[in-house]
């Protein structure tokens, strides 16, 4: 049989006081509907305990799972949530069927707090596996761009370094000379000639004497500096510079040979 509650005693006594003015009959049946009622309500919300207090601890067990696996700093953080409290609730809330009913009541409000604080302390795992995960993809992300940064460079330098080579000057001013000023194998061939005097198509050529330098021979060689800032160590510049001289000054490469072959200098 069911201990009563205190509203269970409240109810009880005023129908004792409707069946002491006459209401005896409708007294007994308000006392049941009510009764049945009151128990039907603290047992449904008994059940939602139970079911929040399950949903807490998969939610912990979820969480540590997820902590201790990372492997990850969690800046102090503890990574697992002791439910063990919250357990026991459980095991005490799931005898509903047998437990008394003056008992019910202090069962969900202490199972509730221990709810509660499972959640809290979930959370605050939780955000704290967040944070370092973010951190730790920030790293990645860092890393991975200063990887493709240092082998963006490298080929750059590579490739400019190919450049710089005597043949890798010659193809730069090949495909220059027909991009820009239309001059085909023939005016290549003289500009070939040319430069092959002048410097060997050697960008650091220096010519002690006149003070002339790189691939043209620009004199001085801070000319070629309105070609580009690095004229001293890129080929391509050099060319650039030499093949806008020769346009302006001669016409073509060949008119620019011409006049070197006449004179030894253009």
């Amino acid at each position: 049989m069911r201990a009563l509650t205190r509203p269970a005693i409240a109810v009880a006594a005023a129908t004792a006081i409707v069946a002491l003015t006459g209401g005896a009959a409708f007294a007994a049946q308000t006392q049941s509907e009510v009764t049945a009622t009151s128990l039907s309500a603290m047992s449904e919300n008994a059940r939602k305990t139970l079911h929040d207090a399950r949903e807490a601890v998969g939610a912990a067990t979820k969480t540590t799972t997820e902590a201790e696996a990372s492997g990850l700093d969690l800046g102090g953080a503890d990574t697992k949530v002791d439910t063990s409290a919250l357990r026991d609730e459980i095991e005490r809330l799931s005898t509903l069927d047998v437990l008394p009913v003056f008992l019910l009541t202090d069962v969900v409000a202490e199972t509730r707090a221990e709810t509660a604080r499972v959640g809290h302390e979930t959370f605050l795992v939780h955000s704290a596996l967040a944070t370092a995960q973010a951190r730790k993809a920030a790293e990645e992300a860092a890393a991975r761009a200063a990887a493709e940064a240092a082998a963006r460079a490298a080929a750059e330098a590579a490739a400019q370094a190919a450049a710089n080579t005597p043949e890798g000057a010659k193809a730069t001013a090949r495909q220059m000379a027909s991009d820009r000023y239309g001059w085909g194998d023939g005016q290549f061939s003289c500009l070939e000639s040319l430069w092959n005097r002048e410097s060997s198509w050697n960008y650091q050529a220096y010519n002690a004497g006149s003070g002339a330098t790189g691939i043209p021979q620009a004199l001085p060689g801070s000319k070629m500096a309105s070609a580009g800032s690095d004229w001293q160590s890129n080929a391509t510049t050099q060319i650039a510079w030499g093949l806008d001289y020769i346009s302006r000054a001669y016409g073509t490469p060949c008119g620019a040979w011409g006049h070197s072959q006449a004179t030894n200098w253009y």
